[in-house]
């Protein structure tokens, strides 16, 4: 299965301005394509991927965009394709309508594909067209040569590298156990033999830290070159705590990968949910989504129930459902066989209950790992989804 696998990137000085070089013209080429389809669209004509691709032989070919021939031709046409794919995932409805880039707000990026780069496997070397060769930390050697390659500059000042890998499913002994996991803030998760585990609370450790900084930021000139500096100092806070929080959500999935066959969550509108402005902040801290996005990549069988099953007011051992139930009510007492349950305990025990009656009737929806879909080859994505059937793992 493809892997997409990062590294620290240490470009040298003329490395890093031509990476400037090329992050803007990415940039330009992307609004530029960006305003031209919707102006098309506006006038009720077609601009496809083809069209755009053919405006931008010609904009080379303009004496004032000639700086565009300075880069690599490689990361333009990528960037028209991210474009496409911005397109079709709206018209999917699965995402808003594609916006412009702007210049120091969020990640640069420029990607290559095989044609834009070589990479020696025996040296671990990677040579980048119009660049030369690329330092980067090589904390694990990479398995196998890459299929892109994805140079990015974070907000911070940090370069990264990241390759698309050809890599071999784990192969993990099974352990014939199955858990219910209920998500909260409070606790990060709850599972269904008892087991907490404590939310780490990364962003409101450090926030007056960075309310500081923030302040700090508020008060140096515009332009300025220690505006710049505090800039970075601000995303450098940014990039610890993403970095912390994502340490702690691979130990978490990691471990439940191993210990666990199948693991049963909830189905949650985390979209929906962050739209409450007072639990938006913790919400995003908490950053649930990622973690149910790592475990379903780790782990053998990864089954969701459906988000509206009431698990927390819905007694585990009698069944009995409770009218309504407070967030503030973390402990209740069923009124009709007398069990006190711990809130997200009962939860997480309802949620395996239902899991497993749902998988014995062949119901809801299962997330495989790339390991358990050898036989159909089309399905090369990590976090691919489908109907519930019974297939081996």
């Amino acid at each position: 299965m493809k892997r997409r696998w990062t590294y620290r990137a240490y470009p040298t000085p003329a490395q890093a301005e031509h990476l400037a070089q090329t992050f803007g013209c990415c940039r330009l080429v992307y609004n530029g394509m960006l305003a031209a389809r919707t102006a098309a669209f506006q006038r009720g004509e077609r601009l496809t991927f083809v069209g755009t691709s053919a405006k931008l032989t010609s904009l080379k070919k303009d004496p004032d965009m000639a700086f565009l021939n300075d880069v690599s031709s490689v990361p333009l046409q990528q960037a028209l394709r991210h474009l496409q794919t911005g397109f079709a995932n709206f018209f999917a409805k699965r995402s808003a309508y594609p916006t412009f880039k702007k210049k120091g707000r969020t990640r640069d990026s420029a990607t290559y594909t095989v044609s834009a780069f070589r990479f020696d496997r025996t040296a671990q070397r990677l040579t980048m067209a119009k660049m030369g060769v690329l330092q980067f930390a090589n904390s694990r050697p990479v398995p196998s040569d890459p299929s892109t390659v994805t140079v990015s500059r974070h907000p911070s000042g940090r370069y990264y590298v990241s390759m698309v890998v050809e890599v071999k499913p784990v192969t993990r002994t099974k352990t014939g156990q199955s858990i219910g996991i209920d998500f909260g803030v409070s606790r990060l998760a709850t599972l269904s033999n008892g087991e907490t585990i404590p939310n780490a609370k990364h962003l409101f450790k450090k926030k007056d830290i960075l309310a500081r900084a923030q302040r700090r930021l508020a008060r140096k000139t515009k332009g300025s070159n220690r505006r710049r500096e505090q800039a970075r100092r601000v995303a450098r806070l940014h990039e610890k705590i993403a970095d912390a929080r994502k340490d702690g959500l691979h130990k978490l999935s990691t471990m439940l990968a191993r210990r666990f066959d199948t693991i049963y969550v909830e189905d949650l509108n985390l979209r929906g949910m962050v739209k409450n402005h007072s639990l938006a902040r913790s919400l995003s801290d908490a950053s649930i989504g990622t973690a149910i996005r790592l475990i379903e990549s780790k782990a053998d069988t990864v089954v969701k129930i459906d988000r509206f099953f009431p698990s927390s007011k819905t007694c585990s051992v009698c069944g009995h459902l409770l009218a309504s139930l407070s967030l503030s009510v973390r402990r209740w007492t069923c009124p009709q066989c007398g069990t006190d349950h711990d809130r997200d305990v009962n939860a997480a025990r309802n949620i395996l209950a239902v899991g497993e009656t749902v998988s014995a009737r062949g119901g809801g929806r299962r997330t495989l790992r790339a390991s358990a879909r050898k036989a159909n080859p089309r399905r090369n994505v990590n976090h691919s989804r489908m109907k519930h059937k019974r297939v081996s793992s």
